[in-house]
Formats: structure tokens, C-alpha cells, sequence
């Protein structure tokens, strides 16, 4: 295959692989931008493995994009959210896809250094060699191994956790819908955890809390204020049931829902209108 037939193949794939480390999706567009350039002034009869080639391109771009987004959002108002994308059925069948790129998970990457996220992406979301992963990040296998490992525990100890079926998920979500769009505070407190946390990303566009709101009677506080003059839809969210928030028929924001034993634990409203862009189509995802 000619350059651009090889870099189209493997598009989604280095996407995923930048909007992973990154939880931007602009800023991953940008990289797959750099990583055409690159690749383009590639002698392709030096190249053993495109997708390897590809991906090292993509990872070091992602890094150096990872770092200049670390001090952005050192100044960033408020909470910071990753970037949500409407994703097609095919994402939430792919568990382990769906699980990495799911807002609770994206959050729990970002409290890894850089070249930690690199290496726990490519190693446990795309299982490449030691080997390949070194060359990426420009660090010897044995050093990645114990870079792994450390990512792997630092990650273990703050995932989310997922103890309920896809059906149950939809059907709390159903409920949880119907509680906020109706103002049934009574049952709003029956469907969200005592320990419920709400992050609203508004960028200092659009407004919204500045510091997380915990707890259920502020939660409740909070959404009961839709109730009216919301309208509340069901969408796929990074590979999961979530919700968009419609007022006077536009898009005004984005609802992620973290659901553990059938209630609510987490949720994620991002307004900053700048990161809802990628809620228009239907973006492809790929291991």
C-alpha cells in the first residue's frame, strides 16, 4: 500500500492511542496531523511493521502534546473533563475498549506522569510487546517493564469499579433520567450513592461549579434545578449509556454516569461548548 492508504488503515487505531493519553480530542487530531507529516517523509522499504512504526510516531507526538495540555490545565477554571465523544455501538462490545476510554477511566489516567500513561496504554488497552513500547517512549525494555508495573498498581488502586450489567446500567440510568427531567427529588435520593460525586467542566465558558460536589442532598440540589426546562437524551458516551443535556433544543451539555450496585457514584457534566464538538457524529474507535 502506497503512505496514505497505510497511515488511512491504521487512522482509527492512532487516534484511540492519542485521544487515550491525551483526553482531548482535538488535541489527538492534532497529533494524527503531526504523525501524517512524519510518516509521509518515511522510506516505507525501511519499515518492517507499519503499525508499529505508526504508533511510535503517534506515541511520541502524544507525549510532547501530553506535556504542553499538563500546563494548560494547570490554569484551566475548574474541574477539567476529558472530551467526550459519541461513540458507535461497536465500542461498548469491546469491554476492555469501552472500560479505557470511559470518563472514570480517562480521570484515573491523569493522575499518571506521562511517560507512566504511554507505557500503561500501549501495554494493557493494546498489549504491544515490551519491545515496540520501549522504542516509543525512548526507554530500554527493562525500564518499561517496571514502569508498567507501577503504572498497572497506581491504576488498580483507583479504578472504577463495575458490578452491574449492561441491563442494569440502562435501567438506572432510564430511572435516573426520569428523576431529574420530572424533579422527583424523593427518588432522585433513592437512585444516587451517599457518596455521589458531580465535576461540571464549563471552562469558564459556560457556567459551572468550580470545585466537585459531593454527596446526595448537593447533588440533588443541583440537577433538581433541569427539571422543567431540561430535556434529557439517551446517548452512547465513550462506549457507554450517558445522557446529553438539550435546552431550548440545543446541545448544552454532556452527562457521563458512573454506576456501581445500581446507583449512581460519579457523574461528569461537561458544558465548556469548546469540548462539545465531537457530539455531532459518531467517532470510530479501534484496538
Amino acid at each position: 500500500m502506497s503512505a496514505t492508504e497505510t497511515f488511512l488503515a491504521h487512522r482509527n487505531l492512532l487516534f484511540t492511542v492519542a485521544y487515550e493519553m491525551l483526553g482531548s480530542a482535538a488535541d489527538a487530531e492534532d497529533v494524527l496531523q503531526e504523525t501524517w507529516l512524519r510518516w509521509a517523509e518515511v522510506d516505507l522499504t525501511e519499515v518492517r511493521n507499519e503499525r508499529a512504526y505508526l504508533v511510535r510516531i503517534t506515541t511520541r507526538q502524544a507525549l510532547g502534546r501530553l506535556r504542553t495540555l499538563g500546563r494548560r490545565k494547570e490554569s484551566y477554571v475548574g474541574p477539567w473533563l476529558p472530551e467526550p465523544l459519541l461513540t458507535a455501538p461497536d465500542v461498548a462490545e469491546d469491554v476492555e475498549l469501552a472500560d479505557s476510554v470511559s470518563m472514570a477511566m480517562l480521570l484515573v489516567l491523569e493522575t499518571l506522569a506521562p511517560t507512566e500513561r504511554a507505557v500503561f496504554v500501549l501495554r494493557e488497552v493494546f498489549d504491544l510487546p515490551y519491545g515496540e513500547i520501549a522504542e516509543a517512549v525512548g526507554k530500554s525494555a527493562a525500564a518499561v517493564r517496571q514502569i508498567a508495573h507501577r503504572a498497572r498498581a497506581h491504576v488498580a488502586a483507583r479504578r472504577p469499579h463495575v458490578t452491574i450489567s449492561p441491563a442494569e446500567g440502562r435501567d438506572a440510568l432510564a430511572a435516573f433520567k426520569s428523576a431529574v427531567e420530572t424533579g422527583d427529588l424523593q427518588h432522585l435520593f433513592d437512585v444516587l450513592a451517599p457518596n455521589v460525586v458531580l465535576l461540571t467542566d464549563g471552562g469558564g465558558i459556560a457556567q459551572a461549579a468550580l470545585a466537585p460536589i459531593t454527596g446526595v442532598a448537593e447533588v440533588t440540589a443541583v440537577l433538581g434545578r433541569l427539571a422543567g426546562s431540561a430535556s434529557l437524551r439517551p446517548a452512547q458516551v465513550n462506549g457507554h449509556p450517558a445522557l446529553t443535556v438539550h435546552i431550548g433544543g440545543e446541545l448544552d451539555a454532556v452527562l457521563a454516569v458512573h454506576l456501581e450496585n445500581g446507583f449512581v457514584t460519579g457523574l461528569y457534566a461537561v458544558r465548556n461548548p469548546e469540548k462539545l464538538s465531537y457530539m455531532d457524529r459518531e467517532t470510530a474507535l479501534r484496538r
